[in-house]
């Protein structure tokens, strides 16, 4: 047997290569600088407050579209409202809470729901149904007499109801009305005028504080509490209210007539319950408002005429503060680096 070696022509047997040696590659990754962070921060930032911003007009369009359609519906409403027929009926216009110009006891909102209310043919009669502690004698003047020209006017009556109070100022326009109603409870009266104040005089002298004010004229600087007042200038304030309550006695008398039963303590501010208010001719009768409206108006249905502030209205304050919020917040959080 013959090996391979022993064959002609064969030489040596082939040496195997090793196996190819990749090459190696670095795993290593270069660190970002601390520039790059800055700059990949600020990106971040810069467009999270441009998504913030487009957040923002979305937002204050879609409130602003939402507030014209409110508006126009509304209107649409009150238009709607006005232009129903309605039969005979009692109509009411509320005095509620203090009687100032900013209030919704205001000369201006009550004066206009009398109007509207005396000029509806099928209103019946006006009842005012009042539950006020009183307020400002000058807005309480002007419904008053406001009553009076309406009433000769249009040849209606008025009526006053009286819920839980109806006190100076309140009182005032009241007796404009030709019967005045309440309840045994109710508190009614405090026919006087009042002006207060604090003087801290005393005290600064205590404490060593020197009050620095400068005027031109003797007076200007009447009833300011760190001055001094003068006997000169109490007279002066104390004659003003004199006057003052004398007006208000006067539309009292003339309101009320020979149904008033007149004491010491009728002018003087003193207040009473609706049972000594009737005793005393202060108030006529006892009954509420659907006992005027059906026993002596003898329209039992109550249309309320008083001007209310609609949804339009109240969304616009509201949207207004909530708009101003967000636009406040927007602009202190653009361009800043969390």
């Amino acid at each position: 047997m013959t090996s391979q070696d022993d064959l002609p022509g064969a030489g040596p047997a082939p040496v195997p290569l090793p196996p190819p040696i990749a090459p190696t590659v670095s795993a290593t990754v270069p660190v970002p600088s601390r520039l790059d962070s800055v700059i990949e921060q600020f990106a971040r930032d810069y467009i999270k407050d441009r998504r913030s911003d487009r957040r923002w007009r979305l937002i204050f369009r879609g409130l602003w579209l939402l507030l014209i359609v409110l508006m126009f519906w509304s209107l649409l409403a009150v238009r709607k409202a006005a232009n129903l027929p309605s039969g005979p009926h009692t109509a009411l216009v509320e005095v509620r809470g203090e009687i100032a110009s900013d209030t919704e006891a205001s000369a201006e909102r009550i004066v206009n729901g009398l109007k509207t209310a005396f000029e509806e043919p099928n209103a019946q009669a006006v009842v005012l149904r009042i539950n006020s502690p009183g307020g400002s004698p000058v807005q309480a003047g002007i419904v008053n007499d406001e009553i009076h020209r309406l009433k000769l006017l249009h040849k209606k009556k008025v009526y006053a109801v009286v819920e839980e109070m109806c006190a100076s100022g309140a009182y005032y326009i009241a007796v404009a009305a030709d019967e005045i109603y309440t309840d045994k409870a109710s508190v009614v009266g405090s026919i006087g005028v009042l002006m207060d104040g604090f003087g801290f005089t005393g005290i600064m002298q205590k404490l060593g504080i020197e009050r620095r004010l400068y005027t031109a004229g003797e007076n200007k600087g009447m009833n300011d509490p760190f001055t001094p007042e003068s006997d000169k200038q109490r007279a002066y304030t104390q004659a003003m209210l004199d006057q003052i309550h004398k007006q208000f006695i006067r539309k009292v008398k003339e309101g009320r007539g020979k149904r008033l039963k007149e004491t010491s303590d009728t002018f003087s501010g003193l207040y009473w319950n609706g049972e000594e208010a009737v005793k005393f001719g202060l108030a006529d009768k006892f009954g509420n408002l659907d006992y005027v409206a059906r026993e002596v108006v003898h329209a039992e249905e109550i249309i309320d005429y008083t001007p209310k502030e609609n949804i339009a209205e109240r969304l616009a304050k509201r949207l207004g503060a909530s708009m101003g919020a967000g636009a406040v917040r927007a602009l202190q959080g653009a361009g800043t680096i969390h």
